[in-house]
């Protein structure tokens, strides 16, 4: 598969890019994080995104959740173009319309779970979805927890409140970098499993950047990057097939003759040439 956009079908996509262009340092020191990615998330779906390390993946989640600016072309949340807008209104965007699971749970020590989930809706002074928080509770199995302090919480605890706030404000997507990283493998599990439900039963969308093929299997779609080029995707795929990709572009970065840009189709043509 080419660097074309990978379309979502149907409606508006909940997040996309145009021939995304990043670009840190400048002359012998530049770096091109993203090469001309175009890449849409579709609304209700879960989404992985996989590569090697430096390979782009989280500098587009970056671009695309508001973070960091593109050096080169646009994304957009929605139909909103995101380089039009002000500091302000970015902040507010963010605040509203996109929600953000991170490796570090982020929570605030001295408010309960509950205060911990509605503390953005809080912020934008907005009153809660009361029924909407009690099915995300219900979803994320937190009922019994919502008084605990997150020093009173496990791990994996911690980490389901903070999927749980990035649910509450019924966010048009949420963005999570890798964020079973600092679980152990049940707990990881646990939350993969309640993030995928999320999906299915609160018809949330998310977009994951990992590098755990596990986790990775937990979403509808895996799409592969290296040296900031969309490479291909996989739908529904398991562990074992995502790891076997895995392993192609890794291996794909350092063998001579492969082209500049290369897909992966045509890395896979390339291996297969190898072994003949």
């Amino acid at each position: 598969m080419s660097n074309a956009a990978v379309e979502a079908s149907g409606t508006v996509a909940a997040a996309r890019t145009e021939d995304a262009v990043k670009i840190y340092g400048s002359g012998e020191i530049e770096v091109r994080a993203l090469s001309g990615v175009n890449i849409a998330f579709e609304k209700g779906q879960f989404t992985a995104i996989m590569g090697p390390s430096g390979s782009g993946k989280s500098t587009l989640m970056q671009c695309m959740a508001a973070l960091d600016d593109l050096t080169e072309g646009r994304a957009f949340i929605g139909d909103t173009d995101l380089s039009t807008l002000t500091d302000k209104e970015l902040t507010r965007l963010r605040r509203e319309r996109v929600g953000f699971i991170f490796q570090a749970f982020n929570l605030v020590p001295t408010l309960t779970a509950i205060e911990n989930i509605t503390l953005p809706i809080e912020l934008a002074r907005r009153q809660p979805d009361q029924e909407w928080v009690d099915g995300v509770v219900a979803t994320l199995g937190l009922g019994d927890r919502l008084g605990h302090r997150p020093s009173e919480l496990s791990g994996g605890q911690q980490q389901r409140v903070a999927v749980a706030r990035a649910l509450a404000s019924k966010p048009e997507i949420i963005f999570a970098d890798e964020p079973t990283g600092n679980l152990d493998s049940r707990s990881g599990t646990d939350v993969l499993r309640f993030m995928r439900q999320a999906v299915d039963n609160l018809g949330q969308t998310i977009a994951m950047v990992t590098h755990d093929s596990r986790a990775a299997s937990f979403a509808d779609r895996t799409v592969f990057l290296s040296d900031g080029i969309v490479r291909g995707e996989l739908i529904n795929p398991s562990a074992e097939l995502i790891l076997d990709h895995m392993k192609i572009l890794q291996v794909g970065q350092f063998i001579r003759g492969i082209p500049e840009g290369a897909t992966m189709d045509e890395v896979l043509k390339f291996m297969e040439e190898l072994e003949e």
